[in-house]
């Protein structure tokens, strides 16, 4: 009886969630595939016509679309190993037992707090103006420009502000993983004679494995999917240099109308996130050492 009481009990919490679940997330999803084999222009009084895989060969003959894909690669590969470095050492510094790590960790990871669009338009302001008056007084011109109207920089400007966004909310993670390892094994080490580098690489990389698995996770998934830094900082400019993604499938399915094959580009942006950052929690699980 306690048992039937018990699933009773399971399926009233459960229910709520699974329908909005199913709601806002499965049936949507089942229905961008149905969409992604038809062509339609978004208005409701124009037919939807089936035609099957055209949809997704197109895909592979839009130039702006395999543009955008190769921006989104660099991007992500770029902001993936800054957000971890960065992350990596804030955590260090702030463990280190000084008097204003606590205050540190705080500033670390205030920008994460911001929304993504407010951020943008805070850093377009400074790579505008704050950037053109620094190369003014200091004569460095040739570095201190505005990066976000030059098609080689703008990109690197995205990683900039990106990374200043989510290297804090991985740092608390690594702080977490850093504090998850045992004191003794630290003062064995040090009383065995092994320096600073020796600890970090033979002892605290290894054993944040665990932690590397989801902040690398947490950066590949998020820099894939980046949509409002890139909107505010850049909106794609300039010459498409850095439109993403996100933002290439958002441009086709409200810009152009093309709802069908801004569905596929959907359809396969899924499909390539899954399988990366699914490969990526692979490799990485394998290479956590258990305590």
């Amino acid at each position: 009886m306690n048992k039937k009481m018990d699933r009773v009990w399971y399926a009233i919490f459960t229910m709520p969630l699974f329908l909005i679940f199913l709601t806002i997330v499965i049936i949507p999803f089942i229905i961008g595939i149905i969409y992604s084999f038809i062509t339609w222009n978004g208005i409701p009084a124009n037919p939807k016509v089936f035609v099957g895989f055209d949809n997704y060969v197109s895909i592979f003959q839009d130039e702006r679309f395999i543009t955008s894909a190769w921006n989104t690669l660099k991007f992500t590969i770029l902001a993936l190993i800054s957000i971890n470095v960065f992350g990596l050492i804030f955590s260090l510094i702030v463990t280190a037992g000084f008097k204003a790590s606590n205050v540190a960790r705080t500033l670390f990871f205030m920008p994460n707090l911001i929304g993504g669009l407010i951020l943008g338009y805070i850093w377009k302001f400074l790579f505008s103006d704050g950037f053109k008056q620094i190369g003014m007084l200091t004569g460095l011109d040739s570095i201190f420009f505005n990066w976000l109207i030059n098609p080689n920089f703008a990109l690197y400007a995205l990683v900039i502000v990106f990374t200043w966004q989510m290297a804090g909310y991985t740092m608390i993670i690594y702080i977490a993983g850093i504090q998850g390892i045992p004191d003794e094994v630290m003062e064995a080490a040090k009383v065995d004679g092994a320096n600073l580098w020796t600890r970090l690489t033979k002892i605290v990389f290894p054993l944040l494995m665990p932690s590397f698995t989801i902040c690398l996770f947490l950066s590949l998934s998020g820099a894939f999917k980046i949509y409002d830094v890139n909107l505010s900082l850049t909106a794609g400019g300039p010459i498409h240099s850095t439109e993403l993604f996100a933002m290439n499938i958002f441009n086709e399915i409200f810009g152009y109308g093309n709802y069908g094959l801004g569905q596929a580009k959907a359809i396969i942006f899924f499909l390539v996130v899954a399988l990366v950052t699914l490969t990526q929690v692979i490799i990485t699980k394998k290479k956590e050492v258990q305590m």
